[in-house]
């Protein structure tokens, strides 16, 4: 069997997979700003006369339902400026409390009280990107495009995404009752699940009896570029040129894990993905590293679904547009913008949408995600009986 390496000795391209240490950050992550106290020109917004009209007239008018209700002055306040950014109708832009920061933050670190699932805002609706390995959500049956209708009786309707997350949380061991509608099926489907604690997956290897070496990787975090640098190793010692890189369920993750993972297959200066402002500013571009430890004799094949998301969605779309990698499976969820999380003050913060992503060839991931290049549909009847029609897809292509 031919190399699949560049001619480096052995030795060195193990030092290399062991001793490169990779620069990781959440891209949105925990920027801060301080503002000046200025007025803002009032020639350039809207009048607040009736902000402060309405706000004077609750003073003098309301009355809570109940006599336990109590709102203080800050919530109204928090009140205001969530109506303020939610008129944007941009699911990733959010206001964040104390309280909600704080879970945010808590998020981040890779564990939490749930289900186990991430879910996102397409056409308008709550949708589940993608169950997590191994977790209740995936036990229970819920796939990639889900609609989530309704979590403990309240619709989902008129809910930011950010209030459906804390909903479908909670504490560990008690139920959760999602009624979600499923393409295909008749009737909305109900499921109760049990809340546990969540440790959000990283990234499995197998190299499987017909030479074909599978590297399923389940989240972009900061560990993500390591793990995949020792994947990568294991796939090294084994001797076979044919490589799958499932991403499958995938929901992304940090912007610097995704460069550093295409780095390993593309030469230094090669755009990975580029980030339009939608301004006057120019595009900024990601460029490879260039580990590009392959040569031409490598074969690859990405899996996508509807659960590939984000930086899912930029590795794949940067190894097929530079002939690296097919893309087998089916749509890719299409998350293709840009966040920075934003210190406001007193432990508030703001998350907002400041770029969208393009491809290498200038396609926007938010335009309907990535098209594979061998679509294959996966039915009920194939998950049943244990069959994985897409991953047999890709292996067809690499045994060709």
């Amino acid at each position: 069997m031919k190399s699949i390496f560049k001619q480096i000795p052995f030795i060195a391209i193990s030092l290399l997979l062991i001793a490169i240490i990779f620069s990781t950050g959440f891209y949105i992550g925990n920027e801060s700003s301080s503002f000046k106290n200025e007025r803002v020109d009032a020639s350039e917004v809207a009048d607040l006369n009736q902000f402060w009209q309405v706000w004077n007239l609750l003073d003098e008018k309301f009355v809570a339902a109940t006599t336990t209700q109590n709102t203080s002055s800050q919530d109204r306040i928090y009140g205001a400026i969530k109506g303020m950014v939610n008129s944007l109708d941009d699911p990733y832009t959010v206001f964040l409390t104390p309280a909600e920061n704080e879970s945010f933050s808590t998020t981040l670190q890779g564990n939490f009280f749930g289900i186990g699932m991430e879910v996102g805002v397409r056409s308008g609706v709550i949708t589940v990107i993608s169950p997590l390995k191994n977790s209740p959500a995936e036990k229970a049956g819920l796939l990639p495009g889900d609609i989530v209708i309704s979590i403990d009786g309240t619709s989902t309707a008129n809910l930011s995404l950010d209030d459906a997350v804390n909903l479908i949380r909670g504490e560990k061991g008690v139920d959760v009752e999602l009624v979600v509608f499923r393409e295909g099926e008749g009737n909305p489907i109900t499921f109760v699940i049990t809340r546990d604690i969540i440790t959000i997956p990283n990234i499995e290897t197998e190299l499987r009896p017909d030479g074909i070496f599978v590297i399923s990787l389940f989240n972009f975090n900061a560990e993500s570029s390591n793990a995949f640098r020792d994947a990568l190793r294991e796939f090294l010692v084994s001797k076979t040129d044919k490589l799958v890189l499932d991403l499958r369920g995938n929901p992304g993750g940090f912007l610097d894990a995704a460069v550093n993972i295409s780095s390993w297959f593309l030469p230094a200066g090669k755009v990975v993905v580029s980030e339009s402002f939608g301004d006057n500013r120019e595009d900024k571009e990601f460029r490879s590293k260039g580990f590009d430890i392959f040569n031409d004799n490598l074969r690859m094949a990405i899996l996508i679904n509807g659960g590939s998301a984000s930086a899912s969605e930029i590795v794949a779309g940067a190894l097929r547009e530079h002939k690296i990698a097919d893309l087998v499976g089916s749509q890719s969820f299409g998350k293709g913008s840009v966040q920075e999380l934003v210190d406001v003050s007193e432990g508030a913060s703001l998350k907002v949408t400041i770029a969208r992503w393009l491809t290498p060839n200038g396609n926007s991931i938010s335009d309907g995600g990535l098209t594979p290049d061998f679509e294959v549909v996966v039915t009920q009847e194939d998950i049943d009986a244990g069959i994985d029609p897409q991953l047999n897809k890709a292996v067809e292509i690499l045994l060709k």
